[in-house]
Order: C-alpha cells, then sequence, then structure tokens
C-alpha cells in the first residue's frame, strides 16, 4: 500500500492504462476487462485489475495535469513494480488536418511545465516515448486500418489560455496537439527505465471549433482504448 494507492502488493499488473479521469478508468475496467476488481478508490482515483485477452492488465485514473499525474506514476513504478504505462487520454487539435475523432500518437511532448526546469538547469530535456511500445503502436494501427497521426504533442500547465491564439505559435512548429500529461509521464518513466506511451483523442480542435460532447467522448475513445490494450500485450 502506498500514500494515493490502497492496493496490496500484486494486486496491480505490470502493464497499466492511465486515463486522466477516473469514471474513464472505471468506465474502461467495465467494457474491456474480464473480472475486474477495484483495487484503489482512494480521493475517488478508481484503479481496477483485470484481465484482455487472457493478459493481466490494470487501469489506473491519474487526474489531469502533470503533477497528480506523477504522483500515481512514481508509486506505481517504485511501489508496485510496473513496468509499463499507456496514457489513454483527451487531446486538443493545433492543425487543420487533425479532425476532432482522430487518435495522435504522442513520439514527443514538448511543455510549458517546469518539471525539467529544476532537473536540467539552462538545458532542455526532451520527454519521448518509448521506441518499442511506439512502433507496435503504429505496426498495429496499419495491421487493423486504424488512421493514427503521430509527432510532436504539447503537454500545458494551463486549460484556459490568457491568449487564444498562442496555440498557433505551437502549431507552426509542427505540433499536432495540446494535453495536459505526457511530458511527464515520459520524464518519470525514463527516469526509472520503464516504458510509457501516450495515445490521444481528439475531443476538439483550436483551429475550427468543433468538439465532442461527453457522450461523444466515451463512445469515440473506444478504438484508443483498443489499440492501447493490443499494443500493452504485443
Amino acid at each position: 500500500m502506498s500514500t494515493h494507492i490502497e492496493a496490496k502488493k500484486g494486486e496491480i499488473a505490470e502493464i497499466v492504462l492511465l486515463p486522466g479521469d477516473p469514471m474513464r478508468a472505471k468506465w474502461i475496467a467495465e467494457n474491456f476487462l474480464e473480472f475486474p476488481k477495484l483495487y484503489n478508490d482512494v480521493r475517488g482515483m478508481f484503479g481496477y485489475t483485470g484481465t484482455y485477452k487472457g493478459h493481466r492488465i490494470s487501469v489506473q485514473g491519474t487526474g489531469m495535469g502533470v503533477p497528480s499525474t506523477l504522483i500515481y506514476c512514481h508509486e506505481l513504478i517504485n511501489e508496485y513494480e510496473v513496468k509499463k504505462l499507456i496514457r489513454v487520454g483527451s487531446s486538443g487539435s493545433y492543425q487543420p488536418h487533425i479532425n476532432v475523432r482522430d487518435i495522435v500518437i504522442a513520439m514527443s511532448a514538448s511543455s510549458t511545465n517546469g518539471i525539467n526546469n529544476t532537473r536540467f538547469v539552462n538545458a532542455d530535456y526532451s520527454p519521448t516515448a518509448d521506441f518499442d511500445l511506439f512502433r507496435k503502436a503504429i505496426l498495429h494501427a496499419e495491421k487493423n486500418n486504424i488512421p493514427i497521426k503521430a509527432g510532436n504533442i504539447l503537454t500545458s500547465d494551463e486549460f484556459y489560455e490568457d491568449n487564444f491564439d498562442d496555440y498557433k505559435h505551437w502549431a507552426a512548429y509542427g505540433v499536432l496537439a495540446v494535453e495536459m500529461e505526457a511530458a511527464g509521464l515520459y520524464t518519470i518513466a525514463a527516469k526509472f527505465g520503464v516504458q510509457a506511451l501516450a495515445i490521444l483523442t481528439v475531443s476538439d480542435s483550436l483551429v475550427t471549433g468543433d468538439s465532442l460532447s461527453s457522450d461523444e467522448r466515451e463512445s469515440s475513445f473506444v478504438t484508443m482504448v483498443e489499440l492501447a490494450l493490443n499494443v500493452a500485450i504485443l
């Protein structure tokens, strides 16, 4: 049992899917895992373990933003010996060719977060996906005719920017989409030598203003979750 996760040793699998929303963790467990068992509800941050195609897999809510995500990732890695962490979350498109419901795989994560400023003074660290998981995601998507986009994304500390048009600066440098957790995930995974990947569904577009409702988000995330689960067990 750790500070924020009440699971006993052995109750969490070596593979964990990480949605930010704890209710999405519950939805994933109930709709994709066989025999899901709740191992955590501390602070309402649900965690479940079950099986998928005979493989043991857990799903753990992390909350929004890098600080909250890092708490759960640190404890999962160091207290429960998790080896694979796959974020499944929503994102906002920065590019006109990336639309709502599209799937974006984060090769790397630029950031407005200060997590690495104290680690790498007067230098820039580039949080990057695990190559093996990234390669498996691309191959599985191609084999199963799942359209995906892949590239650099932005992990932002702010959901509501003072200047809405700030996104255009990032877009001009090829950043595909924005979310709030991946840079932290990739950094802590690299620090402790485990695998990490962020797979995102576009829920809204800053370019067109299109967005999904809460119900539409749930139904649109099916492809992303199935992709993540299959990548996890390859």
